[in-house]
């Protein structure tokens, strides 16, 4: 399935259905008057983030969404039949934008979660709304109210708790492949992985979600290679892993490029828990891996965790030091304290 994490939506709601001017006939009715009915209620527009879906490519061949108008009123009394609703099923983790791209209408993070986009239009009053003692024959009715369109933005950000960040074959799919049941794209050229990758990894009797994007260059923030496209999808996790080729010439200078783009880049990517390793350090001989250790370990100062994805070496560790700083948030999220309206219960 193709990989598509923004969209551009039209939606439109239903119109509400005109009211009825109509007067009683029947036979023997010596005093007929009016019977008018109200028009129907048009059709809302929703969107609710469901279960089974990573992707927004359902809505690259449909666009266009309107919701049912609402029936006329008819004689007898009868209103209309309202306008059935539309629903657009988005995956979890998708924010709905206004068409500046910049307003957030609602953020869906949680499956069953629901927004309403865009209101139907009243049904118009019949001619029987309006009869009174001064006004027994009223001849008027109220038109349905004009339903409401807009264009929205879809932009998914992946719901995963540890993102993979770095420059270009730095081993991210490669430890995403060796960790869990995912297949990435694997290959000894740069920018192999065109799209983010989920990975569901287990340690020690405990599972997280990982998620792969696209490597970084410097200047991604303006704009250069994809990594930029694709940062939004580690803003929800609760820790970063920054790998670093442990075979490049210069490691300091690669884990100063992935730190400043992701400073640029801002959304606080840059202030959450990051785990720094080397990789790939099953290629050097002990004095180089050594020597890029301390480097590296110099220039975060603080710790650097070595691992070969390739091996097997260190990647257990790694994990394990990933799984703590999920169960960090988690405890954060319990002691929080609630609002007024999220601590009340009926």
């Amino acid at each position: 399935m193709k990989f598509l994490d923004l969209a551009k939506v039209h939606i439109r709601s239903g119109a509400g259905g005109a009211g009825c001017v109509s007067f009683r006939r029947e036979k023997y009715i010596e005093f007929g008057g009016p019977d008018g009915g109200d028009g129907g209620r048009g059709g809302d527009v929703w969107a609710e983030a469901v279960e089974g879906l990573n992707t927004l490519v359902d809505f690259r061949y449909q666009q266009h969404f309107f919701a049912r108008n609402g029936q006329h009123g008819m004689g007898k009394q009868r209103t209309g039949k309202d306008g059935e609703d539309i629903v657009l099923r988005v995956p979890v983790g998708t924010e709905i934008l206004d068409e500046d791209q910049e307003t957030v209408i609602a953020d869906l993070t949680e499956v069953g979660q629901r927004v309403l986009l865009a209101q139907g239009g009243n049904g118009g009053f019949g001619n029987l709304h309006f009869k009174s003692s001064t006004n027994q024959a009223p001849r008027r009715a109220n038109p349905g109210q004009p339903g409401v369109e807009r264009t929205i933005w879809l932009r998914l950000k992946l719901i995963a708790d540890v993102g993979l960040v770095g420059l270009p074959n730095a081993g991210k799919s490669t430890f995403l492949a060796a960790t869990s049941n995912a297949r990435p794209k694997i290959a000894d050229y740069p920018f192999t992985t065109l799209h983010p990758n989920l990975g569901v990894v287990g340690v020690d009797g405990r599972e997280f979600v990982v998620a792969d994007i696209p490597g970084l260059i410097e200047g991604a923030h303006e704009g250069r290679g994809i990594g930029d496209r694709f940062l939004g999808h580690v803003e929800r996790c609760a820790s970063l892993l920054h790998l670093v080729d442990a075979t490049s010439e210069d490691v300091v200078a690669d884990w100063r490029t992935t730190v400043d783009e992701l400073a640029a880049y801002g959304h606080g990517l840059a202030e959450k828990p990051r785990i720094t390793v080397l990789s790939k350090v099953d290629a050097l001989t002990e004095e180089a891996r050594a020597a890029a250790e301390e480097a590296l370990r110099n220039a975060t100062g603080g710790p650097v965790m070595a691992m070969s994805a390739a091996s097997g070496e260190g990647v257990r560790e790694v994990l394990r030091a990933l799984l703590e700083t999920v169960r960090d948030r988690a405890r954060a999220e319990r002691t929080k304290p609630r609002t007024e309206e999220e601590a009340w219960h009926p």
